[in-house]
């Protein structure tokens, strides 16, 4: 079949909600007409015509008055559902898959499936922030890692409780979320240098977004342009523990020690 050939069986399913209802029908099991008119909103006659489109293509046989997907039918059927799931995949996580992509990080499309996403948006502006200060909570006890971007009065207030309750904290900043910890967060800055459970790190390049892991959790954090936390996904799938591990690697490895910098 040529390109062509593909693109006008293409736009002819997807041209009217009764072919795609029709399709799903039958795939269910074979109907006569009658049986799919009762099952889809559409009329007889236009279902008359589907079908007589279904067979033009191959995609069906009418057998003992039944109506039956052809394999290639079957094909056509899961191909195109497969296809609006990752559309309708793409709608849900598109602004983080974008973010992502922008600041280079690499993240695995497999992944995108493997997880959970919250998004702040005008009816909960504040819920990746949310979020996040409950993922840190939830460390609690545990050892966490995580890169950030950003300093908030949320974030360490969490990382302050968190050790509290014995986390053992690994935390990699830029310069810029130094400068803005040492000049608006005095006590957690203090804290940073003090506290033997807590390590802090300064990496030499600028940090895009944000990731925390702890066991076998990993939370990643996008922002948007006022660097406002936007999106954060969540998963414990193997691939995503692995991409952010080598991403945490990454910044930290030629990190510089916060104590060697306030020093100097």
């Amino acid at each position: 079949m040529s390109g062509g050939d593909a693109r006008d069986g293409i736009q002819y399913l997807s041209g009217s909600p009764a072919r795609i209802a029709i399709l799903r029908t039958i795939r269910k099991e074979p109907r006569r007409p009658a049986a799919i008119t009762e099952n889809v909103q559409a009329t007889r006659t236009t279902v008359q015509r589907v079908l007589a489109g279904f067979r033009d293509r191959r995609w069906v046989v009418k057998r003992a008055g039944e109506y039956h997907l052809t394999a290639a039918g079957e094909r056509v059927h899961d191909g195109y559902e497969a296809l609006i799931e990752e559309v309708t995949l793409a709608d849900r996580v598109g602004r983080f898959a974008a973010d992502l992509e922008r600041a280079g990080a690499g993240f695995p499309a497999t992944g995108l499936t493997q997880g959970e996403l919250t998004v702040a948006d005008g009816r909960d502006p504040l819920a990746a922030v949310d979020r996040v200060v409950e993922v840190i909570r939830e460390g609690a006890g545990s050892e966490i890692r995580a890169i950030s971007p950003i300093v908030t009065r949320q974030y360490n207030e969490a990382a302050a409780g968190s050790l509290n309750r014995g986390a053992r904290i690994t935390l990699v900043i830029d310069e810029e979320v130094l400068s803005a910890s040492v000049t608006e967060f005095t006590e957690a800055t203090e804290r940073a240098l003090q506290d033997d459970l807590a390590t802090v790190l300064v990496a030499a390049e600028p940090i895009e977004y944000g990731l925390f892991m702890w066991g076998d959790h990993v939370c990643v954090i996008t922002h948007d342009e006022r660097n406002s936390p936007r999106c954060v996904f969540e998963s414990s799938d193997p691939t995503v523990l692995t991409w952010a591990d080598e991403r945490f690697e990454r910044y930290r490895d030629g990190a510089t020690p916060l104590p060697e910098l306030i020093d100097g």
